[in-house]
């Protein structure tokens, strides 16, 4: 039976989720938490399904908004239980028309399959590369006539952020409260390359002390400005910051597979694949 999920239903999908996080190629978008109060306080937020079994729930997904439309949280489940095709179906009927996305390890070929059976289809893949601090940091230091600066007024992040790319369009729409907000948390940083008074690009940086990682979510280096180390050296100087916080002893970063000159930087670099992720988009209904 396909339903609402219920707050005695916390310790069945708390346990899907230690087993997802077992294996790499389990991994879906899913929750964060991993304890029984904050995974219900998640769920309050979201529409959260579950599929009953013999012996409790045997199955869970979740639906929250996402960009222009909703994401899928799963599906979790540790086998290919009958009804997990009905479970997605049921979730995405509750995006109403919305496009609907999903993401999941490259190698968790159950939910890929399930996912596609359910109407959506491959946008494209994310690979993730790291390395270690100390491999990085030698080169964290700014070329002569520039400097590092720690901030950008509003204007000037969106049109480095539009020139050098677009696929995080939404940023473009934040107001001054959005911007602060965010540069304003305790674990994200800004690291911005001038050239005299003018930008050439910034690195933005999440810590995960508790991972021991720092993720470079977004890297922007002016179009005009490429082919002159700028990335390398920005790179650097982000490893340089992640340093600051003894935790921290590796650094990862990100890109599409169609970014080619990001995956030549990282290359570079040193850094090493270490996970991929898939994308996965249903169109909206042009009525919704």
């Amino acid at each position: 039976m396909i339903r609402s999920m219920q707050a005695t239903d916390v310790p069945d999908v708390l346990a899907l989720l230690n087993w997802m996080d077992d294996a790499p190629e389990r991994e879906v978008f899913a929750p964060d938490a991993r304890d029984a109060r904050e995974l219900s306080l998640e769920c309050e937020d979201n529409t959260c399904l579950v599929l009953d079994g013999d012996e409790g729930v045997v199955a869970y997904c979740a639906v929250s908004p996402f960009r222009d439309g909703v994401v899928l949280e799963g599906p979790l489940a540790e086998a290919a239980v009958p009804g997990l095709g009905a479970l997605l179906a049921r979730a995405v009927e509750e995006a109403e028309g919305l496009p609907v996305y999903a993401f999941c390890a490259r190698d968790n070929l159950a939910v890929r399959d399930a996912l596609e059976q359910a109407g959506l289809s491959p946008l494209h893949t994310t690979d993730f590369y790291s390395a270690p601090l100390s491999q990085l940091t030698p080169a964290a230091r700014a070329p002569d006539g520039h400097s590092v600066g720690r901030h950008l007024p509003l204007e000037a992040y969106r049109a480095l952020y539009r020139d050098a790319e677009d696929a995080w369009a939404g940023r473009l729409d934040w107001g001054p409260e959005q911007y602060e907000a965010h540069f304003s948390r305790d674990d994200v940083r800004l690291i911005v390359l001038r050239r005299g008074d003018q930008p050439v690009g910034f690195a933005e940086l999440e810590l995960h002390p508790d991972d021991a990682r720092a993720d470079v979510t977004y890297l922007a280096v002016h179009p005009a400005e490429r082919g002159q180390g700028y990335g390398r050296t920005l790179l650097a100087l982000a490893a340089a910051e992640a340093e600051t916080h003894p935790e921290v002893r590796t650094l990862r970063v990100r890109a599409h597979d169609h970014m080619r000159p990001a995956r030549a930087l990282y290359a570079r670099a040193g850094l090493t694949h270490c996970r991929s992720v898939m994308t996965y988009l249903k169109e909206g209904d042009e009525e919704a």
